[in-house]
Formats: C-alpha cells, sequence, structure tokens
C-alpha cells in the first residue's frame, strides 16, 4: 500500500510538472464558453483521455496472478 501511495504520489508530482511547464493545454474535443466575465472549461476529451490512462495504470497494479 505504501509503495502504490508513493508511486501515485511521484506521478501527481510529474504531471503538475508538465502542467505548469506548458501550460494549460487544450484537446479539439475540449469545450471553452465565454460570456462577459464569465469563462467555463469543460476538458471532455482531457478526461477521456486521462480515464483510459488511470483505468490502464490501475489494471497493471491490481492485476490478479
Amino acid at each position: 500500500m505504501g509503495r502504490m501511495l508513493l508511486v501515485f504520489g511521484v506521478l501527481l508530482v510529474v504531471i503538475g510538472g508538465a502542467l505548469t511547464l506548458f501550460g494549460r493545454f487544450q484537446l479539439p474535443g475540449d469545450f471553452t464558453f465565454r460570456s462577459g466575465n464569465v469563462t467555463v472549461f469543460v476538458p471532455l476529451a482531457t478526461s477521456i483521455i486521462l480515464s483510459i490512462v488511470a483505468t490502464l495504470v490501475l489494471n497493471l497494479f491490481f492485476r490478479q496472478r
């Protein structure tokens, strides 16, 4: 359990650093709506890709033998 938490912590640091270096990235399926002083960002494509990656990573960690 401790090893898994350590790996997830390192992954969060790497992802956070990448987002800081590359700024806010948008995929073609991400939507931004602006109206006056209000901006709504809906990261649909990014959420789908992150879900697929998280599923693959968790399946590697919890694979039953």
